[in-house]
């Protein structure tokens, strides 16, 4: 069964109570309050706010003696709450509890509305006994604001030569934030923490890097492949910890880079891919609370399939369990893709591939959206008010070393169909060709040879040292149904040696005066989002970084970007700024050492980063790392 809690609502945004009764500093306090509670009964409960409910999710309270369940609003007398007949709290007096259970953080206020009505001698407890300490919220008179809960956790590894590094830059400070702090808790496999920190966050727009090597020297630690719980404190205007994952080995064959785990658990997750011959893929399952996942609880079906076949193993709190697919599916292989049946268990899960002769990858699964219907009116809006409407841009890296191929991946529940279409362009915007997928079915998992199919339209001689983006787009001569919720994955393949990189993410309206709903998406404020604000982090030496933009247009717009690349210092400071005026419906593919000089790289030193900004449109950007003619890697960029 699911979690019955609420993370993430697409109309209120994120979820902070989960948050908060969830944390790893609060858990231990909420074992103390349910003795507490067990031991000074009978125990009248009052759920004025509703979050009873989602409180049991998380802790076993089957040892409290209740004697009642009030509430506050008339419409819920009568309903059953916790396994009980919710009353009228006017009840109160009468209910003969030697305690009173407040189920409510600054409960202050809550507690002056019925203090007429607490039994004479009954004691008064609330959530307030499980407050992580006070030095650690923004706002500490509204407990459950957003702001008190900038968290988020990261897949954090170092054991048999493997290695991980997060990186962020301090971005809050730009939103009005002062004196940030990081506070960060490692669980190893099994949940149980074993280290955890506080250190100030660098000066704004500082570079952040918690590097697994430095770390498990600095603590004195052992091997351990577990969850980095990460809180930031004071944070203000953004409420999520960004971050790139970068995955790397003491020798070239391991090296990836993922995005930020997306800090609301879901109840599925889709575009898992099914291995090749010869590959291993990992589902990597990070148990995101204070409570362990039941046996069965978490499981997979082949993208179209009804046959669900779980995990028959419980995953303690914070516990991180590898998933080979192939105990559960052997006979599947690429490209089939998979559903995660997650239940709200575990953030955005990465997974990971190791291919024959050693070389492994990671990327990750994306959030399966069960709330969107069929949207009638986009059929009718594209190719009118929206234009070329939602677009999925992707890079097509210099087919003279890398094959590009894209997977279409359903990623709503309502997407029984999906009637879309590849477009390539070249660096200039020009459309070189294109591939019409029909209206697939959502059991459908076709892979399309991008590269492939710009060799056969004769175009691939004027590709082979250059570059081009990939747009896949909705074909409605092909199918009407559409939500605009369109998500592909895209798998680099290095011609020369093997190593391949992929990364997925979801479709946009980009460039366009208009608003319809809420796009084009904007990083903070209302749409429309007509700017860019990417983060790219920076390999450290031997790595070189690359970097390919794309400017996606979904109306005509400017005719060039005017695009700033920024290299800034660790510390914040801006070292030198280029220039790039890329082509509407265009692209650029560029590398650090070659756009900065060796004089600029070397006083950017390390841990620097390139803010990529521009005023006049919204780029789309990946970013990854070269380790010279043997790994690279790939993913989506960031933006604030």
């Amino acid at each position: 069964m699911p979690l019955r809690i609420e993370t993430f609502s697409n109309v209120t945004g994120g979820s902070s109570f989960f948050k908060a009764v969830g944390h790893p500093l609060a858990a231990p306090k909420a074992a103390i309050l349910i003795a507490r509670l067990a031991s000074f009964g009978p125990v009248a409960v009052y759920d004025p706010l509703g979050l009873l409910s989602g409180l049991a999710e998380f802790y076993d309270l089957s040892s409290i003696p209740v004697c009642g369940v009030y509430v506050q609003n008339v419409e819920q007398i009568g309903t059953e709450v916790f396994g009980h007949a919710a009353r009228p709290v006017t009840d109160l007096p009468a209910s003969g509890a030697r305690t009173v259970f407040i189920v409510a953080f600054d409960s202050q206020r809550l507690e002056g509305h019925i203090a007429h009505l607490i039994p004479e001698k009954a004691g008064v407890v609330s959530l307030d006994a499980m407050r992580v300490p006070e030095d650690m919220l923004n706002d500490p008179g509204h407990y459950l604001s957003k702001f008190n809960w900038a968290t988020n956790f990261a897949w954090f590894r170092d054991e048999d030569g493997h290695h991980t590094r997060v990186v962020s830059a301090n971005y809050w400070p730009r939103y009005g934030a002062k004196g940030t702090r990081l506070w960060a808790c490692l669980f190893d496999r099994e949940g149980r923490p074993i280290a955890d920190w506080t250190e100030p966050m660098p000066p704004i727009d500082g570079t952040v890097v918690i590097d697994s090597r430095q770390i498990r020297a600095r603590m004195g630690l052992g091997p351990f492949c577990g969850s980095l719980f990460l809180h930031v404190i004071g944070a203000a205007g953004h409420d999520v910890v960004k971050y790139a994952l970068d995955t790397y080995g003491d020798d070239q064959t391991v090296l990836s880079c993922t995005h930020d785990a997306n800090a609301w658990p879901a109840d599925r997750y889709a575009g898992l891919p099914a291995p090749r011959e010869g590959e291993r893929v990992s589902l990597w399952i990070q148990n995101s609370h204070p409570t362990p996942i039941p046996a069965g609880a978490v499981g997979l079906n082949l993208m179209g399939s009804d046959e669900v076949r779980t995990l028959d193993q419980s995953i303690p709190a914070f516990a991180t369990v590898e998933l080979d697919i192939a105990s559960l599916f052997p006979e599947a292989r690429w490209p089939a893709q998979f559903e995660v049946q997650a239940g709200k268990h575990f953030v955005r899960p990465r997974y990971e591939i190791a291919a024959a002769g050693g070389r492994r990858r990671m990327a990750h699964a994306n959030v399966e959206r069960t709330d969107l219907k069929p949207d009638p009116k986009l059929p009718v809006l594209t190719g009118h008010a929206i234009g070329k409407g939602h677009i999925l841009p992707a890079p097509l890296l210099p087919m003279g070393r890398w094959r590009t191929t894209l997977l279409p991946t359903p990623m709503s529940t309502a997407q029984t169909e999906l009637p879309v279409k590849a477009v390539v362009y070249d660096r200039n915007g020009v459309a070189l060709a294109e591939h019409r997928f029909g209206n697939l079915k959502r059991s459908d998992s076709v892979a399309l040879d991008v590269s492939g199919l710009v060799a056969d339209k004769a175009a691939g001689k004027t590709m082979v040292d250059g570059w081009g983006h990939v747009e896949l787009v909705y074909d409605f001569e092909a199918g009407t149904i559409a939500d605009g919720w369109l998500h592909a994955l895209v798998r680099y393949e290095d011609v020369n040696n093997g190593h391949v990189a992929e990364t997925s993410f979801g479709s946009h309206l980009f460039n366009m005066a208009m608003v319809y709903r809420d796009e084009p998406q904007s990083y903070h404020g209302r749409p429309p989002g007509l700017s860019t604000r990417l983060f790219l982090r920076l390999g450290t030496d031997p790595w070189d970084t690359l970097c390919h933009l794309v400017y996606p247009a979904s109306t005509p717009w400017h005719a060039t970007s005017d695009t700033s690349l920024i290299l800034m210092r660790r510390d914040g400071v801006e070292l030198a700024r280029k220039r790039l005026a890329i082509p509407c419906g265009g692209s650029r593919f560029w590398r650090y050492h070659e756009m900065f000089s060796e004089a600029e790289r070397m006083a950017a030193g390390e841990h620097a980063y390139v803010l990529i900004r521009d005023t006049t449109c919204r780029l789309f950007g990946y970013h990854g790392c070269l380790a010279g003619d043997s790994a690279f890697s790939l993913d989506h960029m960031f933006g604030f």
